[in-house]
């Protein structure tokens, strides 16, 4: 019994690996593509513009065109995705499953990944997160639970939008010179959806305060390096993707040791 249960555990962490080994190759071509092009296109290198092959996604060989490397990015993305896929196995997400959890994990390196490099939450994106929010929510919290969810994320971060909005709007006006950061993009407010979807309600209650408290004090920590390195400006915004991310992650496992 314990030689299967060995071989059953092994199995399932060499599969959870090789999946997301081809979730990081999936994500290191959207997250070249999509910001670019908001749709799917045959893989090209972003320093020829010549056409690239999937084998450079594979492999991460230089363009045969132009010799151009692949990004640090990419390998970063190949190693942590198997990786955290593998660890799923020991630490699972109870409520998303074992191959849930790897396309979150795809999902959400994407989301972080397009808003770090280009500070952008494309509504693509969002469209199918909503999708996947809905089906992983409803599963879990049923179906009112799920929408009142992502529609409380949405709402409440809309508020925050507006707020923000206004904000700039009087500084600006206040200053006499337009002032062109902004607190919050449109993209975070529809990642709130998307987690309000998967969370249910009153659960994204809990990952908003979350993502708020880890912005303010990651927020705290780079104006004051930057500071001190005297490279401070005023009205420098961080992207908020990843805070709203870590949230939800986080939450998932603080329900789970609750319950």
């Amino acid at each position: 019994m314990l030689f299967i249960n060995y071989n059953t555990c092994m199995l399932t962490i060499l599969v959870n690996l090789i999946l997301g080994w081809v979730g990081a190759v999936l994500v290191n071509y959207l997250g070249d593509i999509l910001p670019v092009h908001r749709r799917l296109t045959r893989p090209y290198c972003s320093e020829c513009q010549g056409q690239s092959t999937w084998r450079q996604y594979l492999y991460l060989v230089p363009c045969d065109h132009c010799g151009k490397r692949t990004s640090p990015r990419h390998l970063v993305v190949m190693i942590l995705i198997p990786i955290l896929s593998g660890l799923i196995y020991y630490f699972p997400l109870e409520n998303l499953g074992n191959y849930g959890a790897i396309l979150w994990i795809c999902y959400f390196t994407l989301v972080v990944i397009i808003d770090l490099e280009h500070r952008l939450i494309l509504h693509p994106v969002s469209l199918v997160g909503g999708l996947l929010g809905a089906v992983f929510g409803i599963i879990n919290h049923g179906l009112v639970n799920t929408l009142v969810g992502g529609a409380g994320g949405f709402g409440i971060m809309l508020v925050f939008y507006y707020l923000g909005e206004l904000f700039v709007r009087i500084v600006s006006k206040s200053r006499g010179e337009e002032i062109t950061e902004i607190a919050l993009g449109f993209g975070d407010v529809n990642l709130a959806g998307v987690i309000g979807l998967l969370l249910g309600w009153p659960g994204i209650l809990g990952g908003l305060f979350l993502a708020i408290i880890l912005g303010g004090i990651v927020s705290g920590i780079y104006l004051l390096v930057q500071s001190l390195r005297k490279k401070y400006q005023a009205f420098q915004a961080l992207p908020y993707g990843p805070f709203l991310v870590l949230s939800a992650v986080a939450l998932f496992y603080i329900s789970q040791i609750v319950s």
